[in-house]
């Protein structure tokens, strides 16, 4: 009789290293469950983050924007549109279509996202109609070639769907019609980035 409750206790030992190994796997695998739905929302929430939504989660910090062309504009990031950045730079602000960088540096990994209407409103279009109330005298780049920029000096008179007209002056110069040499029509495709410009060219 002692040998079977001996045997028993054995076979209850074996049971239970039995049921605590399988708890152990099934809490494990639960676990990793857990930790594959985990990351499969981190990339489904990254997959929507769009590039605005970055920008707009560096407002305040310093970063750099690299150009095509090279150039490479550095400021304090102050204002994000959907399609647009302003920097500010020591003595100037610089307005940068995002179509117009190739890369950014300096930027959070925080993300902070606008409403469909709020996108909207923000389109290059309404920031460069903005400018024109304003009536700012700008150093306008645009391209002139495939790695190549050109500046125009003056004050934006209008601004269509996807062009703007810039009254050329000298720079520095007031729009004043005794000052305006022309008037440039340049589609949005072709900015590069308009800098403002204080006094002769201060």
């Amino acid at each position: 009789m002692t040998v079977t409750r001996g045997r028993a206790y054995a076979g209850a030992m074996r049971w239970d290293a039995l049921f605590a190994d399988l708890e152990a796997q099934l809490a494990a695998g639960e676990r990793l469950d857990l930790d594959v739905e985990i990351d499969e929302r981190a990339r489904m929430d990254a997959a929507a983050v769009e590039l605005a939504d970055r920008l707009r989660g560096s407002v305040g910090l310093r970063v750099g924007v690299h150009l095509g062309s090279g150039t490479i504009y550095e400021g304090t990031l102050s204002h994000a549109g959907s399609q647009w950045l302003v920097l500010d730079e020591e003595r100037h602000q610089v307005l940068i279509p995002y179509a117009s960088a190739v890369r950014y540096g300096g930027l959070s990994r925080l993300a902070v996202g606008a409403g469909p209407s709020v996108r909207q409103r923000l389109g290059l279009a309404s920031a460069l109609r903005g400018l024109a109330r304003d009536r700012a005298s700008l150093a306008v780049m645009v391209w002139r070639g495939a790695a190549e920029e050109a500046v125009l000096h003056g004050v934006i008179d209008r601004v269509g769907r996807d062009f703007l007209d810039l009254a050329v002056t000298r720079p520095g110069e007031e729009r004043r019609p005794s000052n305006v040499s022309g008037v440039a029509t340049i589609p949005f495709g072709a900015l590069v980035a308009l800098r403002s410009v204080r006094g002769a060219e201060g």
